[in-house]
Formats: structure tokens, C-alpha cells, sequence
């Protein structure tokens, strides 16, 4: 088959990521894989894990855009692939405008993947338009039906997000290298009990809970340090700020390590004693969750979204009832008196399990009669 996958840009990102593992995958499996974007720096992976790339102006949210509806329509009959996969509002309304008109007969076959919990409008009820439709988890696909009644349910799909259990073993520990220079850059993190909260810096990322839960556990444990491991967007620095003067206010300026964007998130993860997941809003899935526990290192985590299926499914002992600071505080204060759970071995979310069942729905779609 050929699959034509569009999304706006490849720069960075989970859409972006799952976009260049599954056209390494179609390779591997002997098909042809084109992807349509703005370019961006993840093209040069893309092109050397064998897929083909098309630059086209999809990401602009501008009324110019639907200028690139022809110009779409032209690229499928000349390509002529056997399934389009959408993966953003934007192009998905660029691609299903280009493709409604084309011959019913001989057209691909489109495919829409929703990976998180856009608003609810018509914007974005494009997302529901696919022939077929992925959804990232069982939380995601709960999100299209009750938010879109009008999807039919036998065309979703739940594909669940993956990590590959070779790059994130249980076993992982940071080599003495990477901790030596841990410890010149962070020196206050020595010999204590790291309790890590990743992810971006955002008000979403729930720093508020954050704080208050590190100041709770400081007054019964002084080992404790918290870390923020996770950059701020530009646009963000406001709110970086804010964190810092809520930091200093709580008494925590030696208790809590705010790192900046670390492209070495698996080795913080692996220091890390326990992760946190305080989304004030249920995340679609929740991949640093599942790297966290793929690594073996505990994770406590509000159960909503996608992190509440993960945990669920590989750590149950780890959920906690959205907001519930007291009981998460609690939980912990317990593990460390009486020790840790132990973690399942059992890893359900790889990536070779999210790369297969994505190609099986494409086989599933083509076969199809029309």
C-alpha cells in the first residue's frame, strides 16, 4: 500500500513522533510511505528512515490556507495512495475538502486520528470525519462519542500512544557519567528523595498541586525535593515566574529544582524516586507515565484521561482520586515507610503494539468495499 500521512509541521511533539514511528514502520513492512507538511527539522529523520516528504503550506490557521485545497486534490491523483491518514484540524479540513470531491469510486480511503481533547465545535468536529477513526485511548474515544453522538461508534478505533520497551527497560539506571554531571549542575539533589513532576511548563501541568504537596511532605520529611522537570514556552514566562515567586512564598526555594527543558528526560525519570501526574485536565494518554513506569519508577497520578488507563493497567497502586493532594501526600508518606509496590513487568503500551494495530486499520479500511 501506499499511505499518505498530513499533520502542519515536524518539528516537535507527540503528533510529530507517532508520525515519522509509524512511516519508519510502513517501510520496514515493505510499503510506501509520503508525508505532506510545512517541513520542519524532524524531515531529515523522516527522509532517511525511508519515507518521502511533500512540503505544502497546511498549518496556517488563515482562510489563505483553502488555496491549498487544489493544489491537495492534484497531489492525491497524482500520487494515487491507498489511504490518507489526517492527523490535525487544520490539514484535515485542507484534505477533506481536496478529497470529498474527487470520484467516490477510485478515491483514497481517509483515516483521522484524534489525539487529544480539542474543543468541542465545529472546528474540530473535522476529526470525526474519517472513514475511519483512531482515538489514543479509551478515554479519547469516551470524549468523541459523548462529545460528537453523531459518529457512528463502529468506525473508532482505540490505538493506544507506545514507548519501545528497548529504549525504556525496567532495569534503567543513569550511567555515573550522566549523575556526576546531574550533581555539579544541581547539587542540592544529592542524597535525597527526588519526587519529579515532567511535562511542559503549563497551567495544566497542575504546579499549584505541585508545591503544596512538596511543602506537606518537607514538614514531615526534609529529604524531600521536589523537581520541575519541563521548559516554558516563551509565551509562558509569565507563568514560569509566578510558579518561582509561589516557591519562594512557600519556604521551598531549597526544596524545589526547576530544570528547564531536558532533552534527557529518561535519565530524570530513572533518578527519580516517584513521578507525579497532576493534570488539572485529563491528558489524552500520558506518555511520560508510561515512561516512568516502563523504567520502573513509581508513578502517582490523578486518575482521569489517559494517565488513569495507564496506571490502571501497570499500576493500579498508583491512582488517585482527581485533586486529592491529601490522600497522594499520604500515599507517599506511606511508601516510604513501608516500601514501594512493585511494579508489573507486563508492558501492554509498546510502540510495535501501536505501529501494528495502525496498519492493521489501514488493511481493515482499504479492504472495505466502497
Amino acid at each position: 500500500m501506499k499511505i499518505i500521512q498530513i499533520l502542519p509541521e515536524l518539528n516537535s511533539g507527540g503528533v510529530e513522533r507517532g508520525t515519522l514511528e509509524i512511516g519508519r514502520y510502513l517501510v520496514e513492512q515493505g510499503h510506501e510511505s509520503v508525508v505532506i507538511s510545512n517541513g520542519g527539522k524532524l524531515v531529515k529523520s523522516l527522509v532517511e528512515d525511508g519515507s518521502r516528504h511533500i512540503t505544502l503550506p497546511v498549518h496556517k490557521k488563515s482562510l489563505l490556507s483553502l488555496s491549498q485545497v487544489k493544489v491537495l486534490r492534484k497531489v492525491f491523483e497524482d500520487e494515487s495512495p491507498d489511504i490518507i491518514h489526517v492527523r490535525s484540524r487544520l490539514p484535515a479540513w485542507i484534505t477533506w475538502l481536496a478529497w470529498r470531491r474527487m470520484d467516490r469510486t477510485t478515491r483514497p480511503r481517509l483515516v483521522t486520528t484524534v489525539h487529544g481533547f480539542n474543543s468541542v465545535n465545529a472546528y474540530s468536529r473535522i476529526m470525526t470525519r474519517g472513514e475511519l477513526v483512531i482515538t489514543v485511548s479509551d478515554s479519547c474515544r469516551q470524549f468523541v462519542l459523548t462529545n460528537y453522538p453523531e459518529t457512528d461508534p463502529s468506525k473508532i478505533r482505540v490505538v493506544h500512544r507506545g514507548v519501545d520497551p528497548g529504549d525504556y527497560p525496567n532495569d534503567f539506571q543513569p550511567s555515573q557519567e550522566w549523575r556526576t554531571k546531574w550533581h555539579q549542575a544541581y547539587p542540592e539533589t544529592a542524597n535525597k528523595i527526588l519526587i519529579t513532576l515532567p511535562g511542559r511548563v503549563t497551567r495544566l501541568k497542575g504546579h499549584a498541586d505541585f508545591i503544596q504537596i512538596i511543602q506537606s511532605l518537607v514538614s514531615v520529611n526534609p529529604r524531600i525535593h521536589g523537581i520541575i522537570a519541563g521548559g516554558a514556552h516563551e509565551k509562558k514566562q509569565a507563568y514560569l515566574d509566578e510558579i518561582r515567586e509561589e516557591i519562594k512564598k512557600a519556604g521551598l526555594a531549597d526544596h524545589i529544582t526547576i530544570t528547564g527543558h531536558r532533552s534527557d528526560l529518561r535519565e530524570v525519570l530513572g533518578l527519580s524516586d516517584i513521578v507525579l501526574s497532576l493534570t488539572t485536565q485529563p491528558e489524552s494518554f500520558g506518555r511520560t507515565t508510561l515512561e516512568a513506569l516502563c523504567l520502573s519508577t513509581p508513578v502517582i497520578g490523578y486518575e482521569h484521561g489517559g494517565v488513569g488507563e495507564i496506571l490502571q493497567a501497570m499500576f493500579p497502586e498508583g491512582r488517585v482520586p482527581f485533586g486529592d493532594r491529601e490522600k497522594l501526600t499520604q500515599l507517599i508518606i506511606d511508601w516510604l515507610d513501608n516500601g514501594f509496590p512493585s511494579i508489573s513487568n507486563e508492558r501492554p503500551f509498546t510502540l510495535e503494539a501501536m505501529q501494528r494495530e495502525t496498519l492493521e486499520c489501514y488493511k481493515e479500511l482499504a479492504a472495505q468495499s466502497r
